[in-house]
C-alpha cells in the first residue's frame, strides 16, 4: 500500500508476526525516464529486505517501460514481479495506468502481447486486477485475454474501479472468472475478520491463496489469527508499534516526518480498539515522538482491544 507498507513496515511486521508467505511492495512507477525514484530503489534493495519474501509491483501502461522495470528487478535478484491493473486512484487512472488500463481491453491485450514477446528473462510475471471500470460486463473477456499469456498468478480484486473500496465485492463475477482462468488465482478484497475469511473459503474451497490489505494493516496479527486463532494482545501491539516508530526514526529522522508516517496508520489502527476519543485526540495532536509514544501507551492501556474488526468500517 502506497506510503504505508514500505520496507520499514515490512521488517517490523515480519519480526513480530507469522502467517504471511510473501509481501508485495507499493508499486514502482515505470516511466519514460527509465529511472526509479530513490525511494523506490531503496524499497526493493535486497539489503533492506533480508529474509523477507517480497514481490515488486510495477505500475506501467507501456510494454517497453514495463520491461525495463522488470529487468531492473531481475538484476537485483528477484524471480517474480507483479503488474498492477487494480489501483483505482483517479491520479493513476487518468494516466491510463492501474485500473485505468481496463478501459480499453484491446490496448491491454496489445500491451501484454508486446511485453511477453519481448520478455526473455527467467522471471515470473503475475497480475493484480480489478474486474472493470464502470461495470463488470467485460470481466469474462478480461479473463480470455489473461489466458493467452504465461502469467504465473492472477490476483483478482472483484470490484470495478468506480467502486474504490466502498461497495461490496462482486463474488458472482469472481466465481465466473475463477472457473475460466487457466492460471492460479489469488483472491483479494473485503477479508477483514475471521468470519469474512471462513465465509469465503466455504464458498470457494478451491482458492488456496488470499491477499490481505486494509484488514491486515488494521490488525497486524490478522494472518496469524486466521492460522492459529491467537488474537493480538496489547503488549504485542505496543512492541510492534514501538519497533516501527524506532525504524522510522532511524530511517527518516525529524519528529515531524516520523509522526506523519505514524499518525497515518491510526486511520487503520483505531479500529483495533474501543477508542477513547480523548486518548485518540492526544495521539493525533502530539508534536514530538516522545509525547506521541506516551499518548499511544495511554490509549492502549485505557482502551479495550477489539479482536473482531468493526463490520461497518468505512473502507470495507
Amino acid at each position: 500500500m502506497e506510503g504505508i507498507t514500505g520496507y520499514t513496515y515490512r521488517n517490523a511486521h515480519k519480526s513480530h508476526f507469522i502467517g504471511i508467505d510473501r509481501y508485495y511492495t507499493p508499486f514502482l512507477v515505470a516511466n519514460q525516464n527509465l529511472k526509479l525514484k530513490n525511494k523506490e530503489r531503496n524499497d526493493i534493495a535486497p539489503m533492506h529486505n533480508q529474509d523477507i519474501h517480497i514481490i515488486p509491483q510495477i505500475l506501467s501502461n507501456k510494454a517497453g517501460e514495463c520491461l525495463w522495470a522488470i529487468k531492473e528487478c531481475h538484476q537485483l535478484g528477484y524471480d517474480e514481479v507483479n503488474i498492477n491493473l487494480g489501483c483505482p486512484s483517479p491520479t493513476v487512472v487518468t494516466k491510463g495506468k492501474g485500473a485505468g488500463m481496463l478501459k480499453d481491453l484491446d490496448q491491454l491485450d496489445m500491451f501484454l502481447d508486446e511485453l511477453f514477446t519481448l520478455l526473455h528473462l527467467d522471471i515470473k510475471v503475475s497480475i493484480k486486477t480489478r474486474i472493470g471500470v464502470e461495470d463488470d460486463s467485460q470481466a469474462e473477456r478480461l479473463i480470455s485475454i489473461f489466458n493467452k499469456y504465461p502469467i504465473s498468478e492472477l490476483i483478482i480484486h472483484p470490484r470495478v474501479q468506480k467502486d474504490f473500496y466502498k461497495k461490496p465485492v462482486h463474488l458472482d463475477t469472481f466465481e465466473k472468472m475463477l472457473k475460466k482462468s487457466k492460471h492460479p488465482v489469488t483472491y483479494n478484497g473485503n477479508i477483514l475478520d475471521e468470519e469474512d475469511y471462513h465465509q469465503f473459503i466455504e464458498r470457494f474451497p478451491e482458492v488456496e491463496r488470499i491477499m490481505l490489505g486494509r484488514g491486515m494493516i488494521s490488525n497486524p496479527a490478522f494472518a496469524r489469527e486466521l492460522l492459529t486463532h491467537e488474537s493480538l494482545t496489547k503488549e504485542e501491539f505496543l512492541s510492534f508499534h514501538h519497533d516501527l516508530l524506532s525504524g522510522y526514526q532511524e530511517r527518516i529522522g525529524g519528529d515531524k516526518n516520523v509522526l506523519f508516517k505514524m499518525k497515518e496508520l491510526w486511520y487503520y489502527f483505531e479500529t483495533l480498539f474501543y477508542v477513547d476519543k480523548k486518548s485518540l485526540k492526544a495521539v493525533r495532536k502530539a508534536k514530538t515522538c516522545k509525547d506521541y509514544k506516551e499518548a499511544v501507551e495511554q490509549l492502549v492501556s485505557s482502551c479495550a482491544i477489539n479482536n473482531e474488526l468493526h463490520k461497518d468500517m468505512h473502507f470495507r
